[in-house]
């Protein structure tokens, strides 16, 4: 196709964590030019951490010292904004946030605008990465040739984002040419307002969580004894059960539960510290994680389901069966495409049995299964899905208006 796209969202390019809207303008730039806008600034967010080393960066970006469209890699570029938008969300009229949040809305599109005449492009594709409010009028302002929404996350379902963003995000979702998302259930939900919308998937890096590579058993799992069952992530109590996690250490003391990930202060508190085969390990480098997944003997996800991860595509599925494990997890309505390959728990209660049909069902025909579904889970082929979608919304448009 050959296109121009403009890429805006709530991650920044420079972000720490990994990002599903950097690995699909990544995976875009293959094949189309790709201007990536990182967040603007905002005046809370500059009042208050100020001495941010992003946002330092930003601010020497605005003043001159930097750059501020940075050329990636070929055919793709990251672009800083040089205005500060109003923080608008503690507003509680509507009226006024409306006001407000237009003319951030302006501000940012006339940044948009003069990055992409920088560049030189022409008629493109505004690809919108899950932001409700800095967005909302964008597709007014910049008149793209296709406006596609694609939502990552159940945002409405955070206090920050549901004050007005559930009047607006159901509107946002209605006006985009089209819809896309990284879950079932998220694709359900857009499509409740925008009948144009499909599932794209989701990508896992394969080339780090490699089963066929040898993996060295970290110095920190040396002394824990076997059957290890293992979780790598955020140790997050809004996202993960404690009851779950207690119920598989106090119903079968003889295995070891270990516990990869950074505890929020809910964890760091809790009694699941005084349980002798319970480990908390804390975080670990991204690059270490598949030694820890290949060393653990059933891999679970006992995410607890409230609304804000009710529709999470769960990542961490991909990577631990790319590696060939056995994995339980609660289930959810996205993790419907990992059915035939999980065993799935209803509530805290089936952990400890699901684990040990877990544990005595694994042979190496199960193992290669697993590795052969998370192998098509990747960008390559969640970015292609998008393309086609793109392409398809072009030609009925073209023949809307012809």
């Amino acid at each position: 196709m050959g296109l121009d796209i403009i890429i805006v969202g709530l991650q920044a390019w420079h972000t720490d964590i990994g990002s599903n809207c950097k690995s699909i303008a990544t995976e875009l730039s293959k094949r189309h030019r790709v201007l990536y806008v990182n967040a603007p600034l905002d005046r809370n967010t500059l009042i208050k951490d100020k001495n941010n080393a992003h946002v330092r960066m930003h601010l020497d970006i605005r003043s001159g010292k930097a750059p501020n469209l940075l050329e990636v890699q070929p055919g793709l570029w990251s672009y800083y904004p040089e205005h500060i938008l109003e923080s608008i969300n503690w507003i509680p009229s509507t009226a006024l946030f409306s006001l407000v949040n237009r003319i951030n809305n302006r501000r940012f599109a006339a940044d948009i605008k003069k990055a992409a005449k920088a560049l030189g492009f022409g008629r493109f594709v505004l690809f919108n990465d899950n932001d409700i409010f800095r967005t909302f009028y964008l597709k007014e302002l910049l008149r793209p040739e296709v406006y596609v929404y694609y939502s990552r996350d159940n945002l409405v379902g955070v206090d920050y984002w549901r004050r007005h963003g559930l009047r607006l995000e159901p509107k946002h979702i209605a006006k985009a040419d089209l819809g896309t998302a990284n879950s079932t259930f998220l694709a359900s939900y857009l499509s409740k307002y925008n009948q144009n919308s499909l599932y794209i998937g989701q990508g896992c890096n394969l080339a780090l969580f490699d089963a066929g590579k040898s993996y060295e058993r970290p110095e920190d799992l040396k002394d824990i004894p076997h059957p290890i069952v293992g979780y790598v992530g955020a140790v997050n109590s809004l996202r993960l059960d404690p009851a779950a996690l207690k119920e598989i250490a106090e119903s079968r003391p003889d295995y070891s539960l270990v516990l990869v990930g950074p505890e929020d202060e809910t964890f760091k508190n809790s009694d699941l510290h005084g349980l002798k085969n319970v480990y908390f390990l804390g975080k670990r480098p991204i690059e270490s994680l598949p030694q820890y997944v290949a060393s653990f003997d059933v891999c679970i996800n006992p995410q607890l389901v409230n609304p804000v991860t009710i529709g999470n595509y769960p990542l961490k599925i991909d990577e631990y069966l790319a590696m060939g494990k056995p994995t339980v997890a609660t289930q959810t309505q996205a993790m419907e495409v990992f059915r035939d390959h999980v065993y799935m728990a209803e509530n805290a209660r089936d952990y400890p049995s699901l684990i040990d049909k877990a544990l005595s069902e694994d042979d190496p025909q199960k193992q290669g299964q697993r590795r052969r579904l998370a192998s098509t889970h990747t960008w390559e082929s969640s970015v292609a899905i998008l393309e086609q979608a793109i392409e398809k919304t072009q030609s009925i448009i073209k023949t809307i208006n012809y």
